[in-house]
């Protein structure tokens, strides 16, 4: 019985099993003032940490709720090893351990409840002399708070989202027969109890022979949508590459969509002819001749102008011929449309341009190429559209723009795309933190 109160209240005493009860009353309403479910108040762990969200502080709920755990899994680890070591001086200084691991898992959940219970205060538009009955008695102020109807937030978790998400979930791109078609719904994953959403509500048409900037700031989602898009990390969306089900037909279509991440994985004593060789043979259809595919060997090396250098081995090529090869090898199989991370990373202007250049050729050739650079304005005239991703108030990657280059400019009011960057980034990273009047905006322009 003991073991289980360590575990749903953190405590054997009666004293504190009498006040963490009083505490899950009080935080049930009061979790439920800020849109979140009442009854999370009764999960060990999870409580703590969807505190921290009404708090507006859900790094530091992290934290605290796993520390909670570990402040679990030491208490029961204690009362084992006093129970099964016979001799207590034998046992004496495991415990002494495990006390000292208490101590400063304790110290750090009061550190970084201290941060949540400050954002409470401030949300809830408190003094701060609240913040010492909060540490001393979080009963107290949890039953206040929870029960009276004078405290009540600025702001709800859960109406922020469908706030937003309202204004621009409705629509969808018309399929394109010819071309790209995106109807992403949402893309999201499973973390610290509950649903997190990376990406959400990303509708486009791109045609053949577009080369595409992907841009947005750090975490915006910009290689989640490449990752969707190919179908190698599966979303809630439609993705149609010339009028077919790219996820339905996933295993017949999978090599016309090319992917050259940011860092390559080619082996360094492979001369670049059989680098390029090795990936006809596993990206090509089973059944392609052998001469076939030394052809279409050939012929990359010829697009990517890599003939004269066939035979050098990929450990010695300079930064812009082996970001080139990595390229060429996804181009082995002839897709239609063609993903690239951050291909000009570490290549000076020059070299950064001549590649480039190679990847505008492949566009026109009838292709849909769409890129990653933090250097867009270097390259800037070589694109035909961009895509802006930027990430909402509840941190949600969105589409903020899809369209030419100069409508990009008219559309944000700057004249370059580092400028389009930094007014949707946050202001806690040097931005203007505009990124959710221009999602709006860019959602009622499409809906017309």
């Amino acid at each position: 019985m003991k073991a289980l109160a360590i575990v749903l209240f953190g405590t054997s005493s009666r004293l504190g099993i009498a006040l963490m009860i009083l505490y899950l009353v009080g935080l049930w309403p009061l979790l439920k003032k800020s849109g979140i479910p009442g009854w999370w108040a009764l999960i060990p762990c999870a409580r703590e940490y969807q505190l921290a969200r009404c708090a507006g502080r859900e790094p530091e709920g992290r934290v605290t709720s796993v520390c909670e755990f570990a402040v679990i899994l030491v208490g029961l680890l204690s009362r084992t090893v006093s129970a099964r070591i016979a001799n207590p001086e034998d046992a004496s200084g495991a415990v002494l351990s495990l006390l000292i691991l208490n101590l400063v898992l304790r110290l750090t959940m009061l550190v970084y409840s201290i941060r949540v219970y400050s954002g409470l205060i401030e949300i809830y538009g408190r003094r701060r002399r609240w913040m010492w009955l909060w540490i001393l008695c979080q009963a107290l102020p949890a039953m206040i708070w929870g029960y009276s109807k004078k405290y009540q937030p600025s702001w709800q978790v859960e109406e922020m989202r469908r706030e937003l998400a309202a204004i621009v979930s409705s629509g969808s791109a018309e399929v394109l027969q010819e071309g790209l078609t995106v109807n992403l719904r949402e893309r999201s994953v499973r973390e610290f109890f509950q649903k997190k959403v990376l990406l959400r509500d990303v509708h486009l048409s791109i045609p053949l022979g577009r080369m595409v900037l992907l841009l947005g700031g750090s975490g915006a989602g910009k290689t989640v949508f490449l990752n969707a898009v190919s179908g190698y990390e599966k979303a809630d969306a439609s993705v149609m590459l010339g009028g077919e089900d790219l996820y339905r037909h996933y295993k017949k279509m999978q090599y016309q969509v090319g992917y050259a991440p940011q860092f390559d994985t080619m082996r360094g004593k492979d001369t670049i002819y059989n680098t390029l060789l090795d990936a006809a043979s596993l990206r090509l259809p089973l059944d392609t001749y052998a001469s076939e595919r030394k052809a279409r060997v050939d012929e990359v090396l010829d697009i990517f102008g890599l003939t004269p250098s066939r035979t050098h081995l990929v450990e010695k090529l300079s930064g812009g011929q082996r970001k080139r090869v990595s390229i060429a090898m996804e181009f082995v199989s002839n897709p239609s449309l063609f993903f690239l991370d951050e291909p000009d990373s570490g290549l000076d202007g020059i070299m950064a341009r001549e590649l480039m250049t190679q990847l505008r050729r492949i566009a026109d050739r009838g292709k849909i190429v769409i890129v990653i650079t933090h250097t867009p304005d270097r390259v800037i005239d070589l694109f035909d559209d961009v895509i802006v991703l930027a990430k909402d108030r509840d941190r949600v990657g969105r589409l903020a723009y899809c369209g030419s280059v100069q409508g990009a400019r008219d559309f944000f009011g700057k004249k370059s795309m580092e400028e389009i960057v930094k007014c949707i980034n946050p202001e806690s990273v040097g931005g203007e933190g505009r990124a959710d009047a221009f999602i709006e905006k860019f959602a009622e322009v499409r809906h017309g």
